[in-house]
């Protein structure tokens, strides 16, 4: 509750409290007939006393009067600011987020705020990318709010909703929906918009894994069978699990794996491993290449490097930094 509407109550009741007790103490009433003396007095309704007012109670009634008034009219005030007041930031509040929203591109759109959309929304806060939510469920239009994330209230099934969030200029979507429909729907969608979308989808049962491949998802996350194989993992290789988890996700690592995008106009461009000799002068490590829809594990020095290269790449953040400016 405001701060404000609770200092309204506790005058209320203060004011009540008083009139209460005088009008017990001075006219000897009941508790009943003196809370509602004290009622009709505040409220200035002009219902007849309970019973006639010795000249002390009368004195006591223009107290309340004056008080008890002033107080209602205050708490009305109040209230009404405050409601309106809140009605027009929120009001303001969307239309600029709107404004902010169409002026983006490049971002991720996560359609769906559960468990799984919150942990994508955390990595990619934590790694400064742009992302917009879309979300249904009014419960969770709070903490976004607090939150200060660019949303989209609505249901992402549809393509207006779609289009509210950007899809048309955004680089990657994550369907996040808790329905297995829901999200083929919205990715059916979102790739009819833009063809050229990277889609991550989730797949709560197995037999939705291809569909959702099928419907023109680049990938697909079930978290159950993510879950059960790193479990796995760790109980066969828990130490290569660990460090793989470390290096892939640590906050406070010194070393971290990225990913790179060699471009046409690098200096990198048509030039050999050997020949960038890119450890001797940032000290980031390529571990592998992926060209296309293949990926090369293991390059040689003598492989060439060339526009259009995902390099996966090791170093801290310092020398992958600079390396991206190399690249």
């Amino acid at each position: 509750m405001d701060k404000r509407l609770r200092l309204v109550a506790l005058i209320l009741t203060v004011v009540v409290l008083i009139g209460t007790l005088g009008f017990l103490l001075i006219e000897r009433m009941s508790i009943l007939d003196a809370l509602y003396m004290t009622v009709i007095t505040v409220s200035t309704v002009g219902y007849k006393e309970v019973a006639p007012l010795s000249n002390a109670g009368k004195i006591f009634a223009i107290f309340l009067i004056t008080i008890g008034v002033g107080s209602v009219f205050y708490a009305v005030g109040t209230f009404i600011n405050v409601t309106l007041q809140d009605y027009l930031q929120h009001a303001f509040g969307r239309r600029r987020m709107e404004k902010k929203i169409n002026k983006i591109s490049g971002h991720y759109v996560i359609a769906g705020y559960g468990r799984v959309g919150k942990n994508v929304a955390h990595e990619f806060k934590k790694a400064e990318t742009a992302y917009v939510v879309i979300e249904s469920d009014a419960e969770q239009i709070p903490e976004l709010e607090e939150k200060n994330v660019f949303f989209v209230e609505g249901d992402a099934t549809k393509d207006e909703i779609l289009m509210k969030a950007g899809i048309e200029r955004a680089k990657g979507l994550i369907a996040a929906i808790r329905s297995d429909a829901d999200n083929v729907f919205i990715v059916l969608s979102a790739r009819r918009e833009n063809p050229d979308l990277f889609i991550v989808a989730r797949a709560n049962t197995i037999e939705a894994i291809e569909k959702l491949k099928a419907a023109g998802a680049d990938r697909v996350v079930s978290p159950s069978v993510i879950g059960g194989r790193r479990m796995a993992a760790w109980m066969l290789r828990p130490v290569v699990s660990d460090y793989l988890d470390l290096v892939g996700h640590g906050e406070r690592l010194e070393y971290r794996l990225e990913e790179i995008e060699l471009t046409g106009t690098s200096s990198l461009d048509n030039k050999t491993i050997q020949e960038a000799d890119i450890r001797g002068k940032v000290g980031a490590m390529i571990l592998a290449i992926k060209r296309g829809e293949s990926i090369n594990t293991n390059p040689s020095r003598e492989e060439l490097l060339k526009s259009g290269d995902l390099l996966i790449v090791i170093g801290t953040d310092d020398q992958l930094k600079e390396l991206e400016k190399m690249a």
